[in-house]
């Protein structure tokens, strides 16, 4: 979660350097992540997006509004909370200029480490700022946008990408302008006779369940399970082809219970937390799919080389063993 980020982003209040919303203003949160604290006095009604599903269900269990996409307009002031993905930022900040009310206020923090300073120059090229503030290693910058086509600019620099003439993805998204090298040696590996109930998990755009569809025409179902909403709503455009109609299920798998059980899974487990290594987060994901697979089910996966998962798989599997491998990545199956 981005703490320091956060605190930066409310800074301006507490400075006094901007006057409290009124009470009665509607105030749009893009990007919002669990832990912030109001200001005091800070009663404006606000709004969440947040699309990650970890951060969107403890904003949700901690009494907040929120929803995975902005929604309505007329609002009288937007915040942004930055993070290291240049091009969703600048689409956030867009979003945000397009559903405030005229003479409406928009308001960005971010971390030093993730470029904010490089979004702030780039933002008052477009729109000159009211001003701007460093705090808690990050940096706050607002504006107002008024009559410039900022928001135009923004988004003709980031548009949609369609990788290899095919897949849908967007700025944001995990390897949205290519297909991750994980993932393609996965698919190269697996064999083409899968058959039964599978599913993908941590799913993304849709590139690995594309390819298991074309590879395996025997299977009975297909299901994707991914925490980024936005990467599973193109994932829908990226799996329309084809006689099976797949299930999309905008899930937490570390902390969401999969109710289905599957006669395969095959998955491309993240494994960083912001720039941190984790490794505990794929070795969840890997326990989630032992918990969703048939006696006998087969699990296939990718991993970093150096990452220790042989562990987790041993503990959760009969047997496992490692069926390719590159510079850079291992390959797994494992059968429950």
């Amino acid at each position: 979660m981005a703490a320091e980020p956060l605190k930066t982003l409310f800074y301006p209040f507490e400075a006094e350097a901007l006057p409290l919303p009124r009470k009665d203003a509607r105030v749009l949160f893009l990007g919002a992540e669990p832990g912030f604290r109001l200001p005091d006095g800070f009663e404006a009604a606000l709004h969440l997006v947040q699309g990650f599903r970890p951060y969107f269900r403890a904003l949700q269990g901690s009494g907040r509004t929120v929803t995975p996409r902005a929604e309505g307009s007329g609002f009288d002031m937007a915040l942004v909370l930055a993070d290291r993905h240049r091009g969703q930022n600048e689409r956030r900040i867009a979003d945000a200029i397009e559903r405030l009310l005229p003479g409406g206020l928009v308001i960005v923090a971010g971390g030093k480490e993730d470029g904010i300073d490089s979004l702030r120059k780039r933002i008052n090229a477009l729109a000159p700022l009211e001003g701007h503030l460093p705090k808690h290693h990050g940096l706050v910058f607002w504006f107002r946008p008024m009559a410039t086509n900022a928001a135009a600019a923004l988004r003709a620099a980031n548009p949609d990408h369609l990788v290899e003439g095919r897949f849908h993805t967007a700025p944001g998204m995990f390897s949205f302008d290519r297909i991750d090298a994980g993932s393609k040696l996965l698919a190269a590996s697996l064999p083409g006779d899968l058959r039964g109930n599978v599913a993908d998990f941590c799913a993304g755009w849709g590139y690995l369940a594309a390819e298991v569809a074309a590879r395996s025409p025997r299977l009975a179902s297909l299901d994707l399970y991914e925490a980024d909403f936005e990467a599973l709503e193109v994932a829908k455009l990226n799996s329309a082809s084809g006689s099976m109609t797949p299930r999309f299920f905008w899930t937490d798998l570390l902390s969401e219970t999969v109710e289905r059980r599957y006669d395969v899974v095959v998955m491309n487990p993240p494994f960083h937390s912001g720039r941190a290594t984790e490794p505990e987060i794929g070795a969840g994901m890997i326990r989630a799919a032992s918990k969703a697979l048939k006696p006998g089910g087969r699990l296939f996966m990718v991993a970093n080389r150096q990452l220790p998962y042989e562990q987790v798989l041993s503990a959760g599997f009969a047997s496992h063993a490692e069926i390719a491998h590159d510079g850079m990545f291992k390959v797994f199956s494992a059968r429950r």
